[in-house]
């Protein structure tokens, strides 16, 4: 199994205060290091122009990248980036492309993409919700584009839904995109009704809803449908704010949740993409919770 990562994604600033800072990442690869240190880390390259404007335009493209200010510069009320905010989201989206490169070209079947900044709320022409690019979407379209391949299931358990990762392939159906998020809860969207071409499948949880209901919904009715799409590759953004202890959600999931549903996920992978998935960091904003999960969702991953 791969790890990618950089520390150019700890030195994105979005100020101070502000939920998705530097200290989750270093928290995470301090314990992936203690305890995955025998894995194939890598150092994430930058991506490639190319590759972004596979799913963004070129207008939200230049507006990530632009270094031409200092301080800091507010995107939307929740996403801000500073000058080092450019090389963090082309190492960020480098990082899944290149995961996607390694599992599908067979050097390993697996691998997980320690970044920051966050992806799925980024829409092809706007910044949202903490993210500046679309990391998830722009490995998924690079998979079609530049591989060939015709099935890529895109799996969401961020407490949040992923808005842009849904909308950038509405109307495609070689992504399917699967999502449980808690109701209520920004961005607001992701309803069970939303199914777009089809290839969408939203299931809101309530507050409170906690690790019973959580493995129901994804045992009776997620997993199958998962299964049903016979994926090629399999892509999870890997959001971890719906533990229990994270401060901005109340879905009160516990790590074993995570673990489970992780392990789950690679026996799809193994039964219909010869074992390939790639795993993305999202969301997850309390650093014990954030270290813990990390540590369990790699170790069902490997």
């Amino acid at each position: 199994m791969i790890i990618y990562t950089h520390l150019a994604c700890l030195a994105h600033d979005p100020g101070p205060e502000h939920p998705e800072r530097p200290a989750r990442l270093k928290v995470v690869l301090e314990a992936l290091h203690r305890d995955h240190a025998d894995l194939d880390w890598r150092e994430a390259p930058v991506a490639k122009l190319g590759d972004l404007l596979l799913v963004h335009s070129q207008e939200h493209v230049e507006t990530v990248l632009d270094q031409d200010f200092s301080g800091y510069r507010i995107l939307d009320p929740d996403t801000v980036i500073c000058p080092e905010s450019r090389a963090a989201a082309l190492r960020a989206a480098g990082a899944v492309v290149a995961a996607v490169d390694a599992v599908i070209n067979g050097s390993d079947p697996a691998a997980f993409c320690a970044v920051r900044p966050p992806g799925h709320h980024a829409t092809g022409d706007a910044a949202m919700g903490f993210c500046l690019l679309n990391n998830i979407a722009i490995g998924a379209a690079h998979a079609l584009e530049r591989h060939g391949l015709e099935r890529v299931a895109v799996v969401d358990f961020d407490v949040h839904h992923g808005n842009g990762t849904q909308a950038i392939f509405c109307h495609d159906r070689r992504v399917a995109y699967f999502s449980s998020h808690e109701s209520g809860l920004y961005p607001y969207s992701g309803a069970p009704s939303e199914r777009c071409a089809g290839n969408v499948m939203n299931a809101l949880l309530p507050p409170g809803s906690g690790s019973f209901n959580f493995r129901n919904l994804w045992e009776d009715q997620m997993l199958p449908a998962i299964e049903a799409f016979r994926p090629q590759l399999v892509m999870i953004s890997a959001g971890f704010d719906a533990h229990l202890r994270d401060p901005l959600a109340d879905l009160m999931l516990e790590t074993e949740d995570f673990a489970w549903l992780t392990g789950r996920l690679r026996q799809i992978a193994q039964a219909h993409a010869s074992g390939r998935i790639v795993s993305a960091l999202e969301g997850g904003y309390d650093l014990e919770a954030l270290r813990e999960c990390s540590v369990a969702h790699v170790a069902q991953l490997r």
